[in-house]
């Protein structure tokens, strides 16, 4: 359960720091380290948020 719980979380962040790396290179022309990991890191903040809220929504 906690490789599980990694692996979505390694991967989510992956994914947003790939899916902001590309918008500010191609919107803005550059895209440095600094930005593109915290904005990755809100963003994995507020998805793992939203899952946390979500389960516990489920229990009632």
């Amino acid at each position: 359960m906690i490789l599980r719980e990694g692996l979505i979380v390694l991967g989510a962040f992956a994914l947003f720091a790939s899916g902001i790396a590309a918008y500010l290179a191609v919107f803005h022309g550059e895209a440095t380290v600094k930005d593109v990991l915290s904005t990755a890191v809100a963003a994995l903040l507020g998805f793992y948020a939203g899952r946390h809220l979500e389960r516990r929504l489920a229990r009632g």
